[in-house]
C-alpha cells in the first residue's frame, strides 16, 4: 500500500512509530495529486515545493522529539475559501482572481500549530453558492458531479490526493460532496469552529469542518480546529457499543423523494445501529413545510449583502448562476428576513424538544447518488420534479437552520458503483455522540476503499 492510501489514523499511526515519515507521506500524496488531478480538477492551487519544505521541517522536529500530536506531518487540503499566507483565496471566481491572503484563517493557523502540512487549495462552487462544482469531477465516476460546494475537498480526499481536508457549509457543502464521494464529512456545531479568515456566503448559517476518509480521522481533526489538546495517544480510543443511544428515525421528511436504493442503504445501517446496541425511535420532524422557505429566506440577502460591492462594480465576473442568484437577494424585503429569522427560532425550539427524545436523528444524506454532470432535474415516481441542486441541499440544511452538527458517512453503494451516504445530526456540542456512533458503524462494518481512478 501506497502512503497516499493511508487513512490519517495509520498515516499517524507510523509516523509516530518512526515508520513512515512526513516527508515520504507527503510526497506520495503529492505524486498522487499530481497523477489523477488532471482528470479530477479538485486543485486550484498546488503548493509543491513549500508543502515539501514544511513536511521536512515536521520530519526534523519529529526526529528531535517534539512531536506535537496525532495530525503533525498529515497533509491536508484547504477549501478555496480558507486563506493560508502566501497563497491565493480565489473562492473559485474571476472575481478574486489576483487576491494573495497575507495571513492565515483561524483553522489553518491551527492545523499548522498542530504540525498539519498545507498542500494547496482545492476548487468551490463560485463563492461556495452551489451544490455541484461543476469544474472538478467525481472520484468514483468522472461523468457523475462531485457535489458542492466542497466539491474539491471531497475528491481529493476520496482519491488519495489529500489525507485529510477542509469544507465549509453553508446547506449541506461538506455533507453533500462527501457522501457523493464515499468519505466522511462533519459539520460541527454553529460557531464551534471559527470562521475568521474564511469567506463568507450566509453569515448565519457558514460552518467550517473536516472532511476525512474514515470516522476516526475526523475526531483528531476536530479537536484541532477548536483548540483542544490531543496527546499522542489520541487516535487509540477504542468505541463502546450503542447500548442506550437512543437514534431517531424520521417519519416524515427524510424518506420523501429519496431514491430506492439510498433508502434501502439507510435502513439497513439502521438496523446495524441496532445490532450495536442503540434503541431505534420513529420521530416526526418538525415545521418541514417551512424548512426551503426560511433557509433561502435567510442565505439569500446575506449573500447578497456581502457580494453588494463587487455586484456594483464588478457583476460581469460572476458566473450566471451565482450572478443570478446575488442579484435576486436584492428583491428580498426586510420583512421577509425578519420573518426567517424568527422561523429559525421556532425550528431551533421544536427541534431542541425532538432531542428530549432522542440522542441522534440518521437518515440519508442526499436522497439519491451522484448524478450525471448535466444533468439539471431529478423526476421522481409522482411526477413531481426538482433541480439538482434542490434535491442534494434538501436533506442537508435542517443542520444549517437549526446549528446542531451534522456527521455524514459511506454506507454503501448503489447498483452503479456510486456511494450512498448517511447522516447522523444531533442537538448542539453533541459531536462525540455522533462520532462515538459513526465510528462504533464503521468498526464493525469497515471503510470504503479508495475509488479506481485513472490517472491524466
Amino acid at each position: 500500500m501506497k502512503p497516499c492510501e493511508l487513512t490519517l489514523a495509520d498515516a499517524s499511526e507510523a509516523i509516530a512509530a518512526g515508520e513512515l515519515s512526513p516527508l515520504e507521506l507527503t510526497a506520495s500524496v503529492l505524486e498522487r495529486a499530481d497523477a489523477v488531478d488532471g482528470h479530477l480538477n479538485a486543485y486550484a492551487t498546488l503548493a509543491a515545493d513549500a508543502a515539501l519544505h514544511a513536511a521536512a521541517r515536521a520530519q526534523e522536529d519529529i526526529a528531535a522529539g517534539r512531536y506535537r500530536g496525532p495530525l503533525h506531518g498529515i497533509p491536508v487540503a484547504l477549501k478555496d475559501l480558507v486563506d493560508a499566507a502566501g497563497l491565493p483565496t480565489t473562492a473559485s471566481s474571476r472575481v478574486r482572481a489576483h487576491h494573495m491572503a497575507a495571513t492565515d484563517a483561524t483553522v489553518t493557523a491551527r492545523l499548522r500549530e498542530a504540525g498539519a502540512i498545507v498542500l494547496g487549495k482545492t476548487h468551490t462552487h463560485e463563492f461556495a453558492y452551489g451544490l455541484i462544482t461543476p469544474q472538478t469531477r467525481n472520484a468514483w465516476a468522472p461523468d457523475r458531479v462531485a457535489g458542492g460546494s466542497s466539491g474539491g475537498s471531497a475528491v481529493a480526499v476520496a482519491s488519495g490526493g489529500a489525507t485529510f481536508a477542509l469544507g465549509t457549509d453553508t446547506g449541506g457543502s461538506i455533507r453533500v460532496p462527501a457522501a457523493l464521494n464515499g468519505v466522511v464529512g462533519l459539520k460541527p456545531t454553529y460557531d464551534l469552529v471559527p470562521r475568521h479568515g474564511v469567506v463568507p456566503l450566509s453569515w448565519s448559517l457558514d460552518h467550517v469542518g473536516p472532511i476525512t476518509r474514515t470516522v476516526r480521522d475526523a475526531q483528531p481533526v476536530l479537536a484541532a480546529l477548536t483548540d483542544c489538546q490531543q496527546g499522542p495517544g489520541a487516535l487509540q480510543t477504542t468505541t463502546a457499543g450503542l447500548t442506550g443511544i437512543r437514534v431517531g428515525v424520521p417519519r416524515t421528511y427524510y424518506f420523501d423523494h429519496v431514491t430506492p436504493e439510498v433508502e434501502a442503504a439507510v435502513r439497513t445501517a439502521l438496523t446495524h445501529l441496532r445490532e450495536l446496541g442503540a434503541d431505534l425511535v420513529d420521530v416526526d420532524i418538525p415545521m418541514t413545510e417551512y424548512i426551503h422557505a426560511v433557509h433561502w429566506g435567510l442565505m439569500v440577502p446575506e449573500a447578497t449583502a456581502y457580494h453588494e460591492p463587487t455586484l456594483r462594480s464588478s457583476s460581469h465576473l460572476y458566473g450566471p448562476d451565482v450572478r443570478v442568484l446575488l442579484e435576486a437577494g436584492r428583491e428580498v424585503p426586510a420583512g421577509d428576513y425578519l420573518r426567517a429569522q424568527r422561523a429559525r427560532t421556532l425550528m431551533r425550539a421544536s427541534w431542541g424538544r425532538l432531542f428530549d427524545e432522542v440522542d441522534a436523528i440518521a437518515a440519508p444524506t442526499v436522497p439519491t447518488t451522484a448524478t450525471r454532470a448535466g444533468q439539471d432535474r431529478i423526476e421522481w415516481p409522482d411526477g413531481t420534479t426538482e433541480t439538482v441542486s434542490d434535491a442534494y441541499v434538501r436533506l442537508s440544511v435542517p443542520a444549517n437552520i437549526t446549528g446542531m452538527p451534522s456527521l455524514s458517512f459511506p454506507v454503501g453503494l448503489d447498483t452503479a458503483g456510486l456511494p450512498i451516504g448517511m447522516q447522523l445530526i444531533g442537538p448542539p456540542s453533541a459531536e462525540a455522540t455522533l462520532l462515538r456512533m459513526g465510528r462504533a458503524y464503521e468498526d464493525a462494518r469497515g471503510v470504503l476503499p479508495l475509488p479506481a481512478v485513472h490517472a491524466s
